[in-house]
């Protein structure tokens, strides 16, 4: 596997052509299968039932987060790669203390060249520059790729929940998966 280079982003707030942004780009992925996550191996362990591959596409909703642009204890960022905005970051402080990343998503066309770890350094930096102990976030059983970002950067796995979709989908075989980076003290 050849790894890209890194994309040189400016990642700025979101304005008002956040919208556009959203309804611009791809952020579907391909599910390959289904991961039963073990608690203490990495991703490459886990079993993971494989299945018909399809593209799963969860329908970002610029709406949804208009209050975290809008001030309060969060805030919407967006990658650029010259006049190209490529991927955004959704952060904001959670009730428990932590970092919550809200949504983290890239433009399929851009995935590869490091704007997910960029984005994730910049989350970094916001939380530590509010003295928070640490980032969460959800990913599901389904996003493996996801899965082994996460890990790379340095995420650990701090539960799983089999029940979260099951409103949505009483036959879902998805689950959440919660990812913590702890800082050190």
């Amino acid at each position: 596997m050849t790894t890209l280079p890194s994309l040189a982003l400016n990642i700025r707030v979101a304005d008002e052509c956040f919208e556009d942004y959203l309804l611009n780009c791809e952020f579907t992925f391909t599910v390959t299968g289904y991961a039963q996550v073990v608690m203490g191996l990495p991703v490459a362990q886990w079993p993971v039932d494989p299945v018909e591959p399809y593209l799963k596409n969860y329908g970002i909703d610029s709406q949804e987060f208009c209050n975290y642009r809008d001030g309060g204890e969060g805030t919407v960022l967006v990658a650029w790669s010259g006049e190209d905005p490529v991927g955004h970051l959704v952060i904001s402080k959670h009730w428990s203390g932590f970092a919550h990343i809200d949504e983290l998503a890239v433009d399929a066309v851009a995935r590869g060249n490091g704007v997910a770890r960029q984005l994730l350094d910049v989350a970094r930096h916001w939380s530590r520059e509010r003295q928070l102990p640490g980032i969460m976030l959800e990913t599901q059983n389904n996003n493996l790729g996801a899965c082994r970002l996460y890990e790379r950067y340095g995420f650990v796995v701090g539960g799983v929940d089999h029940l979260r979709y099951r409103a949505i989908d009483p036959g879902t075989r998805e689950a959440a998966i919660f990812w913590y980076l702890l800082f050190d003290e």
